[in-house]
């Protein structure tokens, strides 16, 4: 059993509390990932299940077990960290083994797990090497074959990726999410990175402040955020948010904001005439429109950033900032006009004062 359970779980330093009364369940063998931005938490969080932090209230439990006055060896997880740890002095065979020697695992039985783990993560030409010698990626490998060899029940990664360069790290995404795959060790692994966070986990708690803002799978979060604040970290670029005043129409309802109205039908909405709302909607949902096309925002073309295939476009509308992702052959020319649509389908509203989701369950 490798299940965690976090039950009212409470960190304080002193009279500033950092994670806030936090209930999560994490099944055996699913790979779940703790993201948001800095400082909201979610490495306190991932050491406070290590061991490496101590609980301020609550209860912590893995495979069934409470563990919140477990020593970290005593709890069954291996944790991989930002940065490598390795002893520069030893071999990477040694690096590897060192945990097994230190349980006093007998010689044969060290060797047969080793020579297992690297030939797993393709390590085996640099065993005799010293870390030195190898690079970040390899280095981080290591990292993961010192944990991996001690066969725990649950894997911790608290940002194992931020010191390589963006090549590096795309390969090590990958490397992690075939291991995981592999494996099937239950994980708990930290990022800021969304990309990663989307890429990687089976489901995401996105954390701010200490709070868990939305847990879901990557697609549910994406395609339906609970408020702005998650619909404003997910996704790249990030989604354009309108203020709208909410109106009844004979044919449904009426957007009023940033120099134009939108007609919707707003089926998929909990709407109310009269209502501040706000209206999210990604830059790659907004098409070019054609003639005639009546549920458009509009403006001049004032940014271009060419992406390869794709270009965005931000243009102004009413006084706010809009950007839309379009296909390169579409780009318009720096300063010309533009007008773009979208279908209801990839909208949201929010509400203006609380930031939750208009968008009916």
């Amino acid at each position: 059993m490798s299940a965690i359970v976090c039950s009212h779980v409470d960190k304080a330093y002193g009279a500033t509390t950092v994670i806030r009364d936090l209930n999560l369940s994490i099944e055996e063998h699913e790979f779940v990932v703790f993201l948001g931005p800095s400082g909201c938490g979610k490495s306190t969080l991932l050491r406070m299940l290590a061991g490496l932090e101590d609980i301020s209230g609550g209860e912590v439990s893995i495979g069934g077990k409470v563990v919140n006055d477990l020593d970290p060896g005593d709890r069954g997880i291996a944790m991989v960290f930002q940065n490598y740890a390795l002893y520069p002095h030893m071999t990477i065979f040694d690096n590897i083994a060192f945990g097994l020697r230190r349980q006093k695992v007998p010689a044969a039985e060290i060797r047969k797990r080793v020579d297992a783990v690297s030939r797993t993560l393709g390590l085996d030409p640099y065993l005799g090497r010293k870390p030195a010698e190898l690079s970040g990626g390899q280095q981080q490998r290591v990292a993961i074959a010192r944990a991996m060899i001690k066969t725990p029940k649950v894997f911790l990664f608290d940002e194992p990726l931020s010191n390589l360069d963006a090549k590096l790290r795309n390969h090590m995404r990958v490397e992690i999410a075939r291991l995981h795959q592999s494996l099937k060790t239950t994980t708990v692994y930290v990022t800021h990175d969304q990309l990663e966070a989307m890429t990687l986990a089976d489901r995401i708690v996105l954390l701010k402040e200490g709070v868990i803002e939305q847990i879901g799978a990557p697609a549910e979060i994406y395609l339906r955020p609970a408020n702005m604040f998650v619909a404003g970290f997910i996704g790249t670029p990030n989604m354009n948010f309108v203020e709208v005043t909410v109106g009844r129409s004979d044919n449904g309802w009426t957007l009023t904001g940033a120099g134009t109205v939108l007609s919707i039908e707003g089926w998929g909405f909990h709407l109310q005439h009269g209502d501040r709302a706000v209206l999210g909607i990604r830059p790659p949902d907004l098409k070019t429109a054609g003639a005639g096309t009546a549920a458009i925002l509009q403006g001049t073309a004032d940014l271009i950033e060419f992406h390869g295939n794709d270009a965005l476009v931000t243009f102004g509308s009413g006084g706010k900032e809009i950007s839309a992702l379009v296909p390169a052959r579409e780009c318009p020319a720096l300063n010309a006009p533009v007008r773009y649509t979208f279908e209801e389908e990839s909208i949201h509203l929010f509400e203006a004062t609380s930031g939750a989701s208009l968008r009916k369950q």
